[in-house]
């Protein structure tokens, strides 16, 4: 299976119907498994139990789930509007792909379905004296699986649309997003060489956002031609049918251009998985929507500088000398340190120019970044201290504010030289 196909299955399970239909199946299997099970009761088991109670219990469950389903959905709405407005647009979808809200609905819609089905089955006699013991049996687990998912979704809803949780979400995928590349910097091929005026240039066919890209089908196709593929368009990139999105070497470019273009997973929207840099924008985004006169929030901007200094601590960790080349016949570049910190930082110095407290901490930012040994990082750091520092001087009216900011400039300088 190629990771293209794995890729758009992580995506069907991440949905929330993908969790409700699973739960609601299992739940009408469950129901109908007491006629399976209903020759292996002993006859006098039912009146020890009292199984009869079964059908006022699956009453009250189908009746009560009916109505928390309802309040649950109308709840979760109204924290994706939360994260829409308070936090950003882009972030919602991490909102929505919330495993413990997906199984909470699930639960609770599962549960709905397994009473409706048993009630209809008790009430064409399907079930027998002896069946209705594995209903009441099924039943009572159902109702322990009830109260604990209802004390968690009681937990979850004090946190869920918040703009800490969800700014913890952003840099959670932006984090994994990050370890990957870290780990594969070319994706598992080749680092990127100059092309050959004899390749061929791969054009897009349509729009969008590259998404995913499929770099082990992209070798095979290397391979079975004995040629090379130079991937212009990595995931993140804007692509166009006038852009090309890859160079073939040494391959019929007529013969395999289509299956070149199907490695490239295309949508409106970028997406977390494969793209540090969207996660290192939705965070900056994050701090500038904070710091817009309506909202007037700094304390999330710092909070943002923390976890974006958190994020590229990760480039600066030791990697691995014995990187392993998977696919050798695909160049690829990586994505660059100087993006990256111009993706986190230069929206907020840009926004908090006129927030002394925003420009202290970016400038500390700056000075820890510059000390973390690589560097290409003292190089960014002082870059964007410089800037940041530029931008404040029109911000800020009290000289005592700038004073306390080019001390710490000076500081990151100071640390570039060494």
């Amino acid at each position: 299976m190629t990771s293209r196909f794995l890729w758009h299955v992580s995506q069907i399970t991440r949905r929330m119907w993908f969790r409700a239909s699973l739960f609601s199946i299992l739940a009408v299997v469950t129901a109908l498994a007491a006629i399976v099970l209903a020759p292996y009761i002993p006859s006098d088991l039912p009146t020890k139990i009292g199984a009869d109670a079964v059908d006022n219990v699956l009453g009250i469950i189908a009746s009560s789930m009916l109505a928390v389903t309802t309040f649950s959905l109308s709840t979760m709405v109204a924290a994706y509007a939360a994260a829409t407005s308070n936090v950003t647009p882009r972030a919602t979808k991490l909102v929505m792909e919330d495993t413990t809200t997906q199984n909470v609905l699930a639960t609770f819609i599962g549960s709905f379905l397994y009473s409706l089905v048993g009630i209809i089955a008790l009430s064409t006699g399907a079930y027998g004296s002896t069946g209705r013991v594995v209903l009441f049996v099924v039943t009572a687990g159902v109702i322990v699986l009830i109260v604990v998912t209802l004390l968690r979704w009681i937990d979850h809803l004090s946190r869920l649309g918040r703009v800490t949780e969800t700014t913890a979400r952003v840099e959670k995928a932006a984090t994994q997003a990050m370890r990957l590349h870290c780990k594969q910097p070319y994706m598992g091929g080749s680092p990127p060489a100059d092309i050959p005026t004899s390749a061929r240039p791969i054009y897009a066919a349509k729009i969008g956002y590259v998404q995913h890209l499929d770099v082990g089908a992209l070798s095979d196709i290397a391979e079975g031609g004995k040629g090379r593929i130079h991937v212009c368009a990595t995931p993140g990139a804007f692509v166009t049918p006038v852009d090309p999105i890859a160079f073939a070497e040494g391959l019929d470019v007529a013969e395999k251009k289509s299956e070149i273009r199907a490695c490239y997973t295309i949508e409106d929207v970028r997406s977390f998985d494969q793209d540090p840099r969207f996660g290192a924008s939705v965070l900056s985004e994050i701090a500038s929507r904070a710091l817009s006169p309506g909202i007037n929030d700094p304390g999330t901007a710092i909070d943002v500088i923390g976890r974006a200094v958190r994020i590229l601590a990760i480039s600066a960790e030791p990697a691995d000398p014995q990187q392993e080349v998977a696919f050798p016949r695909v160049n690829i570049s990586r994505i660059g340190l100087d993006d990256l910190f111009d993706d986190l930082f230069t929206p907020i110095a840009r926004d908090g120019a006129g927030v002394v407290e925003v420009g202290v901490r970016l400038q500390k930012a700056m000075l820890v970044l510059s000390r973390l040994g690589p560097p290409e990082f003292a190089q960014n750091a002082a870059r964007h201290s410089t800037l940041a520092l530029q931008r404040a001087s029109h911000g800020l009216t009290l000289e005592q504010d700038l004073a306390i900011l080019r001390d710490l400039a000076a500081q990151v300088g100071r640390e570039r030289s060494r």
